[in-house]
């Protein structure tokens, strides 16, 4: 587990390095996720780490749906996704073996986790590209989710790539998918 907390970690510190660049107009910026701004987007990523938090706390899917797109950023958003993640982190440590009542599923700790890295990842790009900042992605923890990306989702209700999908929590891929294991990732999670 310390290990996916370490991956966590380094991927919540690539976004907040994008949060940084964020400047006062950008906020309303669109996003590639076509149904959120700059600010509902950082605020999806803050509000995801309380929610995924608040799972090995003993909320349940419900909980974490109801509470998917209530404001977790007030008046200082930085401060409001450091807090997140350092509140992310540290709820999964030692809860390996968790079982996690996840809105596409019952998971272990150190799944849902690893789901949690790879959706910050995926909209650290997401962020950066909107403000027109830098898009490359920590190679390491890109080749990480390229090798284990069918165990990352193995098992939930809905995946980024299954034929079966509803694509309500993920988009939909288009087009094909790049040579390069950033690209192919990008490619999965619909960007």
């Amino acid at each position: 587990m310390d290990d996916i907390i370490r991956r966590f970690r380094v991927a919540s510190g690539g976004f907040a390095a994008r949060l940084a660049d964020v400047q006062a107009g950008d906020w309303e910026r669109a996003t590639p996720c076509t149904e959120w701004n700059v600010r509902q987007l950082v605020n999806h990523v803050t509000r995801g780490n309380f929610n995924y938090a608040a799972l090995v706390r003993g909320a349940g899917a419900a909980d974490f749906l109801r509470m998917r797109d209530v404001d977790a950023l007030g008046g200082d958003p930085a401060a409001a996704f450091e807090r997140s993640a350092d509140e992310c982190a540290d709820a999964f440590d030692g809860v390996s073996d968790l079982m996690l009542d996840y809105p596409l599923g019952r998971i272990r700790g150190a799944q849902a986790l690893a789901v949690r890295t790879t959706d910050t990842v995926v909209h650290t790009w997401d962020l950066a590209r909107a403000i027109g900042g830098d898009e490359r992605l920590d190679p390491d923890l890109v080749a990480w989710i390229d090798a284990e990306f069918d165990v990352i989702y193995a098992g939930l209700a809905e995946t980024p790539v299954s034929a079966d999908t509803t694509h309500r929590f993920f988009k939909a891929p288009t087009g094909t998918a790049g040579p390069t294991a950033q690209k192919r990732l990008l490619y999965r999670m619909g960007r």
